[in-house]
């Protein structure tokens, strides 16, 4: 272990951290770019083969940019796409990003180091850096944006350069550091541990902007709300938004399992997959079939049909979506899991006047206001289980697998679970129970 990391571990001083020198590589959850082609005609694309953790070389700190020694981190859908090389290598990205030139060319790289969450200890900071110093604990955006482009100034996530971290980008959060722009930088709730905390904010984020924010669907007190995939990492958190707005949550699961951890969220009404039917290919015939069986169940429940369906599973639920809420009502998408080419009927959303929303991410400012529900406990983490970086492999084979609920998180630097709380007195008020309601181990 390097000298610099055993300060940060040791809870060594701003001035002790920076008299220790920054270390010429360090360890971290990577893919390669020879191995592109491995699942080639493969049925399992099995991650666990393509995520290698060992070391890579530290890159030169840009003026703007902070060097964070990583506590925790997790594992989100984007980083299954990385380590199965779709829709498209990553590398792709890369290589387009180094062209631009200057400082963005140290991302163009054989190895990609992954993770778009994360959370840890400012170690160094860019000379043009005023607003984070060392030893600020920090939780990282997912968000990395250009702040010379003129759209950025609108909403970030407009802007032609806005990139996803660790996805987009190299120096990603699965790792012992991460290179990150100071402008993704918020202050870490100090009530949260590590892995909380580094399991939080891209799927929060992209739930507030979603569902909140004045991008997003906007929902209101009494809204019906439908959530597709309600127990993972952005169904979980939806529910949570909906009923702080005062809606009315409507969860849809694939088990018996994830139903009761759905009610433990407080989820108003949950419904099992089963009970719709879903499967088999999604014939036009069969969404509307579908969708009748799922509006008649939330009449059956709630009395109306929702106001909006939030959805991020795509092909196997966007035409249902379309069909079930009702007339004004709003489908709002922020991805596609199970696949990018959505059917639907079209004469059900002219004719209703309903409308689709893209959201994506979130700009700082949703990113610090989200930041703020969980500082003042009205947001609560959704960690289920945590894994040590040695296995972080297994962590997003979980995930891969949709064999996981709520949020994997990833101890990189942090030795143990149950770290980094500063704010002991706002924990033992909200609880543990009230803190962790997915937790499995």
């Amino acid at each position: 272990m390097d000298s610099l990391t055993e300060a940060v571990l040791a809870g060594a001083s701003p001035a002790e951290l920076l008299r220790e020198p920054v270390p010429d590589s360090y360890l971290a959850a990577h893919t390669r770019v020879d191995d592109v082609g491995m699942f080639e005609d493969v049925a399992d694309k099995d991650v666990r083969k393509s995520m290698r953790v060992g070391e890579v070389p530290m890159p030169e700190l840009a003026p703007d940019e902070v060097l964070v020694a990583v506590m925790a981190s997790s594992i989100n859908y984007n980083t299954v796409w990385s380590a199965t090389f779709e829709p498209m290598p990553t590398f792709n990205f890369l290589k387009r990003y180094g062209k631009r030139g200057g400082f963005a060319t140290r991302h163009d790289r054989p190895y990609h180091v992954l993770g778009s969450d994360g959370t840890g200890v400012v170690v160094r900071a860019g000379i043009g850096v005023s607003r984070w110093n060392v030893g600020d604990h920090v939780m990282m955006s997912c968000i990395q944006v250009d702040d010379h482009e003129p759209a950025t100034h609108a909403d970030g996530m407009l802007g032609a350069e806005q990139r996803a971290w660790g996805y987009e980008t190299n120096f990603g959060g699965l790792a012992h550091y991460a290179v990150v722009k100071a402008n993704q930088l918020m202050a870490k709730p100090g009530h949260l541990t590590w892995e909380e905390a580094g399991s939080s904010m891209l799927t929060a984020a992209t739930s507030y902007r979603m569902l909140i924010s004045d991008k997003g669907a906007r929902i209101k007190l009494g809204d019906v709300v439908l959530i597709w995939g309600a127990t993972g990492g952005l169904g979980a958190f939806a529910v949570q938004m909906v009923k702080n707005a005062g809606g009315i949550a409507v969860g849809v699961v694939s088990s018996e399992a994830k139903a009761r951890q759905l009610r433990e969220l407080g989820c108003d009404v949950v419904i099992n997959r089963s009970e719709i039917g879903l499967g088999g290919e999604l014939t036009p015939e069969r969404t509307i079939e579908y969708g009748k069986r799922l509006g008649r169940i939330i009449r059956d429940q709630v009395g109306e049909d929702p106001h909006v369906a939030f959805d991020y599973v795509g092909r196997a639920t966007f035409g249902i979506s379309v069909f079930v809420v009702r007339r004004g009502g709003t489908v709002v998408t922020c991805g596609s899991s199970t696949g990018y080419q959505h059917d639907y009927d079209n004469r059900y959303l002219w004719m209703n006047s309903k409308r689709i929303l893209g959201s994506h991410g979130a700009n700082l400012n949703e990113q610090v206001e989200c930041s703020r529900l969980f500082g003042i406990g009205k947001l609560r983490p959704i960690v289920s289980r945590v894994y040590p970086l040695a296995e972080v492999g297994e962590a997003t084979r979980l995930v891969q697998m949709n064999q996981h609920i709520g949020k994997v998180g990833v101890r990189c630097l942090a030795p143990a679970d149950g770290l980094g709380v500063t704010n002991r007195e706002l924990r033992d008020k909200l609880g543990e129970r009230y803190l962790n309601p997915l937790r499995e181990n």
